[in-house]
């Protein structure tokens, strides 16, 4: 029998692993400590884990880690990490600076099936889901390899998240814990294009997580066109999705809107979008339109982006404008895309 990643298994999924091996429940907790507190890499430096335990482990189980074949530093700051899989396959990972913020924006999936139209990481077609191992070794080298302490996780890199969601879930259930990364709920922002059953599963996962929803037109004729998605799960179901998050989790939730040169940056837009955003008390946050090879879109102009930011402020609306980094490095909002499996 093959080997399983150790990583891929949650706190109470790891206690019932050690129970059936005859050993006590409490050595999964020392276990998550070794792995996400220290950083180990072989089991045999688990000290206070009895030799027996640890060879039962080895034969059962081995420990995972990734190293990047490519590292990039933009000239704001932000860095991407090309990651290469053991199976030849490619995902980036980026570190934004902002203030005394430092967010890492993890990517789920190698590549993406939803193909938005302005966005690269669906370019290249979908490939596979990332397992739970896979999507927290990306945070695991960061911090014990480049020992970056970082304040904020947002699951919006090559991927959709709520594609994969019994992976992403357990990668945030071992996030979160306290025995294993002790990351607060509310530091992990979980990004999706409108992916409805995964929204359902979400809040009804019991984690203080928040949700950001990439909308990018108000309209199911607009978002048709720049989202694929749209088709199946359309903008009345996807708002009632979203109220049902709310109401049953108590978090506000962001929405995420892509400005696009002549697209759908209109003042009748921000209208449109301030009555969305004001029916699910959301927050709006605008982000200027990045070059992808292969689409001609642009971003809107800046005096326009003011425009448009100061009408749905108007509208009372809660909106801000992120500052795309790292377009330098392809790092920016929607240019993650890695590479061809070699």
């Amino acid at each position: 029998m093959s080997r399983k990643n150790i990583k891929d298994l949650t706190l109470e999924e790891l206690k019932k692993a050690i129970t059936a091996m005859g050993e006590p429940a409490y050595r999964a907790r020392q276990i998550f400590s070794w792995l996400y507190r220290r950083g180990i890499s072989d089991f045999n430096e688990m000290t206070n884990i009895p030799k027996t335990l640890s060879d039962k482990l080895q034969d059962n189980y081995f420990i995972s880690n990734l190293a990047p074949a490519e590292h990039l530093k933009s000239a704001d700051g932000t860095e991407k990490l090309l990651f290469k899989l053991p199976d030849g396959n490619f995902i980036e990972t980026v570190l934004i600076y902002a203030g005394k913020r430092k967010t890492v924006c993890l990517s789920t999936q190698v590549g993406c099936k939803f193909a938005c139209t302005f966005c690269a990481s669906g370019k290249l077609g979908f490939t596979r889901n990332l397992t739970p191992a896979e999507i927290i070794n990306q945070i695991l080298f960061l911090r014990n390899n480049l020992k970056h302490e970082i304040t904020n996780y947002v699951l919006m890199g090559i991927g959709e998240p709520l594609d994969n969601y019994e992976n992403v879930s357990r990668a945030i259930m071992i996030m979160n814990d306290p025995e294993g990364m002790a990351i607060g709920a509310r530091r992990i922002t979980i990004s999706t294009c409108g992916v409805i059953p995964g929204m359902n599963k979400l809040r009804n996962l019991g984690l203080q997580v928040n949700l950001s929803v990439s909308l990018h037109a108000t309209n199911n004729r607009l978002r048709d066109t720049f989202m694929p998605i749209n088709k199946r799960y359309p903008l009345e179901k996807l708002i009632k999705a979203s109220e049902d998050f709310i109401n049953s989790t108590g978090r506000m939730i962001t929405l995420e809107y892509i400005l696009i040169k002549g697209k759908n940056d209109s003042l009748r837009d921000a209208d449109e979008l301030a009555k969305i955003a004001k029916r699910l008390k959301a927050k709006v946050n605008l982000v200027p339109c990045s070059s992808v090879p292969g689409t001609d879109f642009q971003s809107t102009p800046k005096k326009e982006i003011e425009k448009f930011i100061d009408r749905l402020i108007q509208r009372k609306v809660n909106a801000t404008l992120r500052d795309s980094k790292g377009a330098d490095i392809q790092a920016a909002c929607g240019q993650l895309a890695g590479r061809p499996k070699e």
